[in-house]
């Protein structure tokens, strides 16, 4: 008995072309990168350095909170003092973005302590902001 043999050959593009290819695609984005950069308008950045008055200005009302107190601007204060004393610090501040009280909150502040100060934060007219990181100073050559 003869063992049949299969002529069915595999067939395998040629490795040539893909060299090719990928120097083509090489070029490709090489000219699509080279490309000019954008002009667009020239813009004047202001400085972040403020004299004492303006700092004196903008400074505004900090809340910290931990896990069992509330401090205003460094002062422990009882939770029933929290509105009347923001009350009486944002009492004379008329514009909005002087009445910005920045809440500074540890990760183990219970939900509910957190949504009362707010909440004391509101009452006393005050614009709750929340502070997630650190601020860094980023300084932009000249």
């Amino acid at each position: 008995m003869r063992v049949r043999r299969s002529t069915n050959l595999m067939t395998e593009p040629p490795a040539t072309a893909t060299g090719d290819i990928a120097f083509n695609l090489i070029v490709f984005f090489l000219v699509c990168a080279s490309a000019s950069p954008d002009s667009g308008r020239r813009q004047n950045v202001p400085r972040s350095e403020q004299t004492p008055e303006q700092q004196a200005k903008a400074q505004h009302v900090e809340v910290n909170l931990t896990r069992t107190t509330i401090a205003i601007n460094g002062e422990a204060t009882l939770p029933r003092d929290v509105a009347p004393r923001l009350r009486m610090l944002l009492m004379d501040k008329t514009r909005p973005e002087d009445r910005v009280v920045v809440v500074k909150s540890r990760p183990e502040v219970p939900y509910h302590h957190w949504i009362a100060t707010t909440a004391a934060i509101e009452q006393a007219g005050g614009i709750v902001t929340i502070q997630r990181e650190e601020e860094r100073v980023v300084q932009i050559g000249s």
